[in-house]
């Protein structure tokens, strides 16, 4: 079938050239609300994309979406990490609003987002892919997505609560999906579709067809790759992302960690463990092209012997290359959507966004990963097009945030912008007439730390000239750049008196978006304190019949009666070291109170994190004895539901008696033993954390 491109060509004739008054006015109607195919990506950097001025790779097809449609220069994100800035768009809501400040939150899924509104208002809904919000879906008719950060290879997925294993790689499953369910659709209500890819996150597995792209080439290295951070805060130099120190030899860059050997350190085990996690998805045959593929640069590497600068650059070669692979696939699939809207006869009805949820950092800095508000993580691409309203063209000014995207959406549905909704439609914007107040500057707000990549908390402005960033929790810096003089963020000028009205007039404008935004409480987020208990059992031995991790041992041996425990829940990746950690065995310990004693209550606090394979045990079974040999089992505690619970949290395994009295308390706590099938560490050593064991 001819598709409306091929029909534009054979006629000589451009899109505005082409009327039909009658056809135009039957279908008046039927075109009054748009489709919507909201395609979004995970980590994709700006720079990786051709019609952004990429030197790295091609993206015909994201080009071809952007001749066609809009292309954004100026547009960013409001917290640069995937759980938040996903929350961020379904409310169009800052983090601090909709409660998603970091990754380890389970997402509020009864609040108010677009989806929802759209469905109410006749819309069909449908989710596919990424959605790493820890709970279930709410606002689609159909949904299919991955577990947590879901798997390249064979992945998981949960269609609409069911898991099944599927086989083949991820984004031409994703896109299957989406595909699938466009074909098949009913065609009496538009459609709002979010296709939502795990690609290019870390680890960066490339599909097997793309294996050896840029295999016999050097790609161009970054001129900050080895920034020494002379004039920045002790932000940059303290963070944990460095392509230098950072990368996983197995995990990240695909070196085959070959058989276990003496000496190894713990993180080399940690990344022989996870790297057999993943490489083991694969099947046979897809492992058997995996080794062909990249045997031979393995061999050259060991042959090479490389260290200092040279071995960076190395690094900086194979994170790259396998980052530009997985988004090869992206670029692909996103031309089978374009083409399918094509010849369906829906591309002319269909606005059409490609983004990411936030930018990367492509070795610039030295770094991998992204959360700074420095340009490369701050920025995010955003193309958009729909042939029926929206002139190509290239929007180099305007201030643009993912905080809009909601009310673009509900405006061009012709559906009512709730009041609360903090950032503003598009739709004017996209056809080339800005308003006359249309923001000039942004504000932004990290914070996951401690946590992951150990990137301090912050917030700050930007304006199109200037930036200023404060540092805060731990630390109390500022930094300021001058965007115009210095593009790279090289030099921060915040000290320099020339600076000094530059430095008031942000400062002001900060605290008017932390004003209108709402965003004044620093503290209410913060990391919570550990939380000081007196009891029974405090200072009392404990002895073990497993030993603990001496990865994560506590504070020491006494750490499950030091009369410290963890807080209820974490605003940030709990502190470990008030933990004594589990590897697949279970924990059962004996405490001595030294006489027999009346006791009241028996509690253990334990930790459930998924994310980092932690889960609450199967139950807890509590047993007493006065002699220390003979046991009497008293109560048992089962909290199994918890498993498929989603997020960061400490529960308290507790029982209360009446008339008990003993001297010694046996604790036993089941294990998961190993991850659940659905869960990407499926078939691996599941970890139980324990805190404080409380007798009163």
């Amino acid at each position: 079938m001819p598709t409306r491109r091929d029909f534009l060509k054979n006629v000589g004739l451009g899109a505005a050239a082409l009327t039909f008054p009658s056809t135009l006015e039957a279908r008046s109607e039927a075109r009054k609300r748009p489709n919507i195919l909201f395609i979004m990506t995970d980590d994709h950097a700006s720079q990786a994309i051709g019609c952004y001025g990429s030197r790295l790779n091609k993206t015909p097809n994201l080009d071809r979406l952007a001749a066609e449609g809009v292309r954004f220069d100026q547009s960013f994100c409001t917290n640069s990490i995937c759980a938040p800035s996903r929350a961020v768009l379904l409310t169009g809501k800052y983090s601090h609003l909709n409660g998603q400040i970091h990754n380890g939150i389970k997402f509020d899924g009864s609040q108010q987002t677009f989806p929802k509104l759209l469905q109410a208002a006749g819309y069909e809904t449908a989710l596919f892919g990424k959605w790493h919000l820890r709970s279930d879906p709410t606002g689609f008719d159909t949904w299919c997505i991955l577990p947590g950060q879901g798997n390249y290879y064979n992945p998981v997925f949960i269609n609409r609560g069911e898991r099944a294993v599927r086989t083949g790689y991820v984004t031409d499953l994703i896109t299957d999906d989406c595909l699938r369910w466009l074909a098949t659709r009913g065609q009496d209500k538009p459609f709002c579709a979010l296709l939502h890819h795990k690609a290019p996150h870390r680890n960066w597995m490339p599909n097997l067809k793309h294996l050896s792209l840029y295999a016999e080439k050097d790609l161009p290295v970054p001129d900050t790759l080895f920034d020494d951070y002379a004039t920045r805060s002790a932000a940059a130099r303290e963070q944990a992302m460095s392509v230098a120190e950072d990368l996983y030899m197995a995990y990240d860059l695909k070196l085959d960690p070959g058989a276990p050997g003496e000496g190894e350190s713990p993180r080399q085990q940690r990344d022989r463990r996870m790297w057999n996690n993943f490489f083991g998805r694969l099947n046979p045959g897809q492992q058997k092209l995996w080794k062909e593929a990249y045997d031979l640069r393995d061999q050259r590497f060991h042959e090479a012997g490389l260290a200092g600068r040279e071995l960076v650059v190395w690094k900086y070669q194979q994170y790259i290359k396998d980052y530009l692979r997985c988004i090869a696939s992206v670029d692909e699939n996103v031309g089978r959507v374009l083409d399918y809207l094509e010849s369906a006869g829906l591309a002319e009805d269909t606005i059409v966004v490609y983004t990411s949820d936030q930018g990367f950092y492509l070795g610039e800095h030295g770094w991998f990963d992204k959360r700074f508000m420095y340009e490369e993580s701050l920025g995010m691409p955003l193309i958009v097009r729909y042939p029926r309203e929206i002139a190509p063209h290239v929007n180099h000014d305007d201030l643009v945030l993912n905080l809009d995207f909601a009310p673009t959406f509900l405006d061009f549905a012709r559906v009512a912008v709730p009041s609360d909704m903090q950032g503003c439609s598009l739709r004017n914007v996209l056809r080339g007439q800005a308003p006359e107040d249309w923001r000039r500057s942004i504000y932004y707000h990290y914070y996951e730390f401690p946590g992951t990549h150990s990137v301090k908390r912050h917030h700050g402005v930007r304006t199109s000239r200037h930036k200023l960033i404060h540092f805060y929790h731990d630390i109390d810096a500022w930094e300021l750049y001058d965007l115009e003089q210095d593009p790279s963020e090289l030099v921060n000028v915040y000290d320099d008196p020339r600076n000094t009205q530059v430095v008031q007039d942000l400062k002001a404008e900060l605290e008017r978006l932390r004003r209108r935004y709402g965003d004044l409480d620093d503290n209410r987020y913060m990391p919570q304190p550990k939380i000081e208990v007196r009891h029974k059992a405090q200072g009392c031995a404990v002895t073990m019949k497993n030993a603990c991790s001496t990865k994560y041992p506590g504070s020491g041996p006494g750490t499950l009666t030091d009369g410290v425990r963890a807080p209820d829940r974490a605003t940030g990746i709990p502190d470990y070291d008030l933990w004594q950690g589990f590897e697949g065995v279970d924990l059962e310990a004996v405490v001595d109170l030294g006489a027999v004693r009346p006791v009241k209550r028996i509690a253990a606090g334990f930790l459930q994190n998924q994310q980092d394979w932690i889960f609450l045990p199967e139950f807890a079974e509590l047993a007493v004895s006065n002699d220390g040999e003979d046991f009497v089992v008293i109560a048992k505690i089962t909290r199994k539901a918890a498993l498929d619970e989603e997020g960061v949290f400490r529960r308290v395994f507790q029982q209360k008696f009446n008339g008990l009295q003993c001297r010694y308390i046996r604790v036993l706590a089941k294990s998961v033993g190993i991850c659940p099938e659905w869960h990407v560490g499926a078939g691996r050593k599941a970890w139980l954390f324990a805190d404080e064991i409380i007798v009163d």
